[in-house]
C-alpha cells in the first residue's frame, strides 16, 4: 500500500477516535455521509468539465476521503474494510475485462459495452438481485442519467425506437399531451405528463448517443451565460433586471445569442 493511502487511513481512523477524534466525524454514518459522497462526485464533475487540473486532483482527493470514510465505518462495524474495497474493485475488473486478463477477444467498444451488460447481469443474478432487465438501476442516480440507464437497459433486448426520428415523434407527442394537462388545469397529471416529456427527452438523446445530464448541464451554463449578459448590460445603465419590463429583458437575450455568447 502507497505511503500516502496508508496516511490518509490513518488519519481517518485518529478522526473516529472516540477519544481523541473530532466529535463531527465520530457521529457519521453510512447515511449521513451519503450527500457529501454525492456532491463531492459532483465538484469532481465540475472540475473536469472546467478542464482544471489543480481542481481535478483536489476534488479527486475529496472524493477519496469520501471512499476511505465510508470503508472506517464499515471497519468499525466489523463488514469490511479499505483494503477489502480494493481488492473487490481489483477482483470485479479483472472479471469484466476477459478480453484483456483472460483468452476472450473483444473488438470493439460497442463490443465491450454489451459484454459489460452483460457480465454486471450475471453477477447480479448471482447475488439474487434479481434477473429483471431494469435491476440494479439506483434509484439515487440523476433521474435524467437512470432514465438513460432504462432506455439503454430496454434497447438492449430490443425495446427501443426504430429511428431518431421516431423517438423525436415521441418527444412531440409528449408535448401535445403535456398542453393538454395544462388546459384542463389537473396539477397531478399535468405533473405526470411532463415527467414523460422529460424521459422522451431523455431517451431522444440516448438514442443520438449523447448524455442527457452532460446536454442539459451544458444548456444549464449556456443560460447562465446569457442571464449573466443581460445583467452586466443592465448593470452599465445602473439598472437591474427587476427595475426593466419582459421586452428588454428579451432584447437583450437575443443581443446575447446572436453574439455567440
Amino acid at each position: 500500500m502507497s505511503a500516502g493511502i496508508e496516511r490518509l487511513l490513518a488519519i481517518m481512523s485518529r478522526l473516529r477516535d472516540p477519544s481523541g477524534g473530532c466529535p463531527w466525524d465520530r457521529e457519521q454514518t453510512w447515511r449521513s455521509i451519503s450527500p457529501h459522497t454525492l456532491e463531492e462526485a459532483y465538484e469532481l464533475a465540475d472540475a473536469i468539465e472546467r478542464d482544471d487540473p489543480a481542481a481535478v486532483r483536489d476534488e479527486l482527493g475529496d472524493l477519496l476521503f469520501q471512499v476511505v470514510f465510508q470503508a472506517q465505518i464499515a471497519r468499525e462495524r466489523g463488514l469490511f474494510d479499505f483494503d477489502d474495497v480494493a481488492a473487490g474493485i481489483g477482483d470485479k475488473l479483472e472479471r469484466r475485462h476477459p478480453h484483456v486478463f483472460g483468452r476472450q477477444r473483444i473488438a470493439s467498444a460497442e463490443e465491450q459495452s454489451r459484454a459489460w451488460e452483460a457480465h454486471k447481469s450475471a453477477e447480479r443474478r448471482e447475488r439474487g438481485d434479481g434477473t429483471g432487465v431494469l435491476d440494479g438501476v439506483a434509484r439515487a442516480l440523476p433521474a435524467l442519467t437512470r432514465a438513460a440507464k432504462f432506455g439503454r437497459r430496454a434497447a438492449a433486448v430490443g425495446f427501443d425506437w426504430s429511428s431518431a426520428e421516431a423517438v423525436l415523434d415521441k418527444v412531440d407527442e409528449e408535448v401535445a399531451e403535456s398542453r393538454h394537462a395544462l388546459e384542463q388545469g389537473d396539477p397531478g397529471k399535468l405533473r405526470e405528463e411532463l415527467g414523460d416529456l422529460l424521459f422522451a427527452v431523455a431517451q431522444a438523446a440516448r438514442y443520438c448517443g449523447l448524455d442527457p445530464e452532460e446536454s442539459l448541464r451544458q444548456a444549464n451554463d449556456k443560460f447562465e451565460r446569457r442571464f449573466r449578459h443581460i445583467e452586466a448590460g443592465l448593470a452599465s445603465r445602473g439598472l437591474s433586471p427587476q427595475q426593466v419590463g419582459i421586452d428588454e429583458l428579451e432584447a437583450l437575450w437575443v443581443e446575447a445569442k446572436q453574439s455567440g455568447i
